[in-house]
Parts: C-alpha cells; sequence; structure tokens
C-alpha cells in the first residue's frame, strides 16, 4: 500500500517565503517532512524566505531557498531541477503563487491583463506540468486560487478570471497523471488577514470584509486565518490524497459553489 504520510517526504512551496505558503511550509516540516524547498519571487522577499528556511531547520528538516520568477516555462522547469538537486524529487508540489488586481474591467490595460495572466495562469500550468514531470509517484500537487470562483462581484475580472483556468488544469492534470498514485487539487481561500490582501482594498473595502455579515456567523474578523487553512491542505497533501481534480472552496462560508 503507498504511504500517503507526510513523514519522510520532500516538498517544494512555489511562493513559500512569506503568508500562507510560509505557514504550509513550516507545518509539513513540523508533520515530519524530510526536506522542504521554499521559493520566492524576488530580492524583495529573501529576508522571509531565510527567516522560513530556518525554521524548517529549527523543526528538523533539510531546507532550501529558490529564486525565481515563474511567468515563463523556463524558470518553472528550473526551480523542479534545482529542487531536485538540492533536496531530491519531491513528493508534494504546492503552488502559492499569485497577485490580485481590484480594478474596473474597463480602466484595465493589457499590460495589466498580460501580467494577470502570466501570474495567475500561465505560472499554474507550467507548476502544473512540471510537478507532474517531477513529482515522485503517488505524490501529491496543490495550486492556490481563490474564493472569488464562487462569488458573483465587481473589479476581479482580471485576477479572478485569471485564476479560473487553473480550475480545468487541475481537473486535466488529475486525470492525467491519477495512473501513477498522484493527486491533483485547488483551494481556493477567502480574503485572507495577510498583507497580501491590503495593497489591493480600500478603506472601505477592509471595514466591510472585518465584519461578522462579510463571511459567515462564526467569523472571528470577516478575514480568512491562514491558520485555518493549512490544516485543510496538509489533509490533501496526505490521508486527503482520494481527493482529486477537485477546486475547494476555504473560507467560512464567504462564497459557495
Amino acid at each position: 500500500m503507498a504511504d500517503h504520510s507526510i513523514q519522510g517526504k520532500v516538498a517544494l512551496i512555489a511562493g513559500g517565503a512569506k503568508n500562507l505558503g510560509a505557514l504550509i511550509a513550516r507545518d509539513l516540516a513540523r508533520q515530519g517532512a524530510r526536506a522542504v524547498a521554499v521559493h520566492y519571487h524576488s530580492a524583495s522577499a529573501q529576508a522571509d524566505a531565510d527567516a522560513t528556511v530556518a525554521a524548517i531547520e529549527a523543526a528538523g528538516a533539510r531546507a532550501v531557498a529558490l529564486r525565481g520568477d515563474l511567468t515563463t516555462a523556463g524558470a518553472v522547469e528550473k526551480l523542479f531541477a534545482d529542487t531536485a538537486a538540492a533536496v531530491g524529487r519531491p513528493d508534494i508540489a504546492i503552488n502559492t503563487v499569485g497577485k490580485v488586481l481590484k480594478k474596473p474591467l474597463a480602466e484595465i490595460s493589457e499590460a495589466e491583463y498580460d501580467e494577470m495572466a502570466a501570474v495567475n495562469s500561465k505560472s499554474a500550468f507550467f507548476f502544473l506540468k512540471e510537478a507532474g514531470r517531477h513529482v515522485n509517484d503517488n505524490g501529491k500537487i496543490c495550486t492556490l486560487v481563490t474564493s472569488l470562483l464562487g462569488a458573483f462581484t465587481p473589479f476581479y475580472a482580471a485576477y479572478a478570471g485569471a485564476k479560473a483556468p487553473v480550475e480545468h488544469y487541475t481537473r486535466a492534470a488529475a486525470k492525467e497523471f491519477g495512473a501513477r498514485g498522484i493527486s491533483v487539487t485547488a483551494v481556493g481561500p477567502g480574503p485572507m488577514d495577510t498583507p497580501f490582501f491590503y495593497p489591493a482594498e480600500g478603506a472601505d473595502a477592509v471595514a466591510y470584509h472585518r465584519t461578522a455579515a462579510a463571511l459567515s456567523p462564526f467569523s472571528r474578523t470577516g478575514l480568512t486565518d491562514i491558520e485555518d487553512v493549512v490544516p485543510f491542505i496538509r489533509h490533501l497533501v496526505s490521508d486527503g490524497w482520494w481527493i482529486t481534480g477537485q477546486t475547494i472552496l476555504i473560507n467560512g462560508g464567504y462564497t459557495t459553489k
């Protein structure tokens, strides 16, 4: 029988330097992962990546920080190759890379559209492609999308629209990689109480999201706490392997689908 535990496994976390990605990386180390590769985008995130690597090592796992702009296929290929060279072929590959744009559709420039597509869709496609080539048999692949996929709301056309194709990429990859025992899922958190959320939102929107009415009756702040998302991802990349090809909205009822 295949071993679906995290114990002794190698994980790659794209966007793993800070916010939810960092928490996932640290959690996998605490759950017994043998090694974790932490990807970060640019020099501005290097200090965060180094801190995450130090925390992983303190938990008893090997760790390496790998920098790259994943909006090109070559950069994603290099990330997986560098991971394999540094800590071994991954058993778990999680992509948390994303960028938000909140703007009326009629005001979005071609350059902004292209950036949203490159960061949120193209990078996810090639991450799944390379994960299919490099992840070990019986491995686990998970991509972060957005709960806005279940929303009827303005101003997120380029962001949510660029995340939407990842649902199909997930289904296609799950079907194609399933013969090797690899599960593939997408997770859509609600708006998260991290620095990722605030730059795209005005003061009124932040105030609204911080009310219980914006999310659900049992919401503490109106925003998703990343600590509440991590256990679900941990399950999907371990004993929850039987779940595959699915997009799961983990948001306390912020949106449904």
